[in-house]
């Protein structure tokens, strides 16, 4: 026999979702949308919109609080059970905005240890390699476990792709996490 409360106990996953460009047409968003569109019913994908309004990472401004927007940024990384990165490459490397945002996670640990899956939109399979290098390198910094790491090429296999990459990272998540035991 069904319960009708039984859905009230369970919990729905929550991944955040982040471009990496400020750009309104981005591929990367597209790429996001496409990786949201395939999310099973107990999945939930966010679009965070928020890297604009960061201010840059100074952590003197934090001396009289955290600014909204980064208490905005950082609840929304907390609240999330991983993280979904679609990312240009800008000059050999991950755009400014990106890394900002990530320098205001580092020291406040809502990224420490994130399940984070990484990827570009890419005209051809050897674009972007060196940005999604640099963003892998960056979130080495918070001890996050990482998934994926391969461009997405636009093109017929684009929404395939990205929703293989979800899966991935949903599958990581619920997946066992080794524990440590300090004697």
């Amino acid at each position: 026999m069904d319960d009708p409360t039984r859905a009230a106990y369970v919990t729905r996953m929550r991944i955040l979702a982040v471009c990496g460009s400020l750009q309104a047409k981005s591929s990367n968003i597209s790429l996001l949308q496409a990786a949201a569109r395939s999310a099973p019913p107990d999945v939930e994908v966010v679009l965070f919109d928020g890297l604009r309004d960061l201010p840059y990472f100074d952590p003197d401004l934090e001396a009289a609080g955290a600014p909204p927007s980064v208490t905005a940024w950082r609840t929304a990384l907390a609240t999330s059970d991983g993280m979904l990165i679609a990312s240009p490459e800008y000059g050999h490397s991950l755009p400014g905005v990106l890394k900002n945002a990530i320098d205001w996670a580092i020291s406040s640990g809502e990224l420490e240890y994130k399940v984070v899956a990484i990827t570009c939109a890419a005209p051809v399979p050897a674009r972007g390699r060196m940005g999604l290098q640099a963003l892998r390198q960056t979130l080495t910094a918070t001890s996050s476990c990482l998934v994926g790491g391969e461009p997405i090429v636009k093109g017929p296999e684009f929404e395939r792709d990205a929703a293989a990459l979800l899966a991935a990272l949903i599958a990581q998540i619920r997946a066992p996490r080794q524990t440590f035991r300090v004697s």
